[in-house]
């Protein structure tokens, strides 16, 4: 299991629920009652329009302050904070899971090391449906189309929050494994080489051969909420841990930033990924 998904083991995608649809349709009224449109209503709670989109059309949960936020914009009604403490999503993404999925969505900057699989916010579908396939006990096709539908929406994070930092750190042996096959490896690599040209993205590549590793004790998630607050987050098989103790993620931020300067350089990774593109 990694990214939180229930009966996935790759997923950690939000489903669409009753109450998430009806909170949802009930922040679009409250706005277009206000007069404001879904991109000054966003400039507003500090969401793009994008993610106010998703939040009204009950796709994404919101993250955990923006009930008090949009009640500020929206008239200080209520029912938007009494609301918001009954979400929910439907089966498909773990319990531990959720509350970093909304902290997700907000937050600033976003840093991933990964050294098992592709992470979900960079995958091709291709690549995303041979884990669907490995996955026992075994999905359904339901399960896959959902499954895949939902990380194609996470996915737009990337594009729809500009001005979040999003670092990932890949082992270069994730590339090597070629799961999927040969064309969903080319897929893939040209999908993340394209990725390395956003401006708020930064992948680089930790090498197969590397005497001195600081990230041995395994995969992370690492994040800065819009109120500046730091947490982190660690996953294994059927558990994962949200942690916002300031000094063990002092400590994982310490490890990530050693990292940093143990990985090939961005511009060094782009040029082994291209390389091993060619050698595919």
């Amino acid at each position: 299991m990694v990214d939180g998904a229930v009966g996935t083991g790759t997923g950690g995608e939000p489903e669409s629920s009753d109450s998430l649809r009806t909170f949802g349709a009930v922040v679009q009224a409250l706005r277009e009652h206000a007069g404001l449109s879904r991109e000054d209503f966003g400039d507003r709670v500090r969401l793009s329009k994008h993610m106010v989109a998703s939040i009204e059309q009950g796709r994404r949960m919101p993250d955990p302050g923006f009930g008090e936020r949009a009640e500020k914009v929206l008239g200080n009604t209520g029912a938007l904070t009494r609301a918001e403490r009954h979400l929910a999503r439907q089966p498909g993404l773990a319990s531990w899971f959720r509350r970093w999925a909304r902290l997700e969505a907000a937050a600033i900057t976003l840093y991933t090391y990964e050294c098992r699989l592709i992470p979900g916010l960079l995958q091709t579908e291709a690549y995303a449906r041979q884990l669907f396939d490995d996955e026992l006990p075994p999905l359904s096709d339901e399960q896959i189309e959902a499954q895949w539908a939902a990380r194609a929406e996470r996915q737009r994070l990337l594009q729809e929050r500009p001005n979040t930092e999003f670092s990932f750190i890949l082992e270069e042996h994730l590339f090597l494994r070629h799961t999927g096959g040969v064309d969903a490896t080319r897929e893939l690599m040209d999908h993340v080489l394209e990725t390395c040209g956003l401006r708020n993205v930064e992948i680089q590549i930790m090498p197969v051969m590397r005497e001195s590793h600081a990230g041995l004790h395994g995969s992370m998630q690492l994040l800065e909420s819009p109120e500046n607050k730091q947490f982190a987050y660690i996953e294994g098989p059927e558990c994962g841990q949200l942690i916002s103790d300031p000094k063990v993620v002092g400590v994982l931020q310490r490890r990530y930033a050693r990292m940093r300067a143990q990985a090939l350089s961005p511009e060094d990774s782009v040029s082994l990924l291209q390389q091993l593109r060619g050698d595919v």
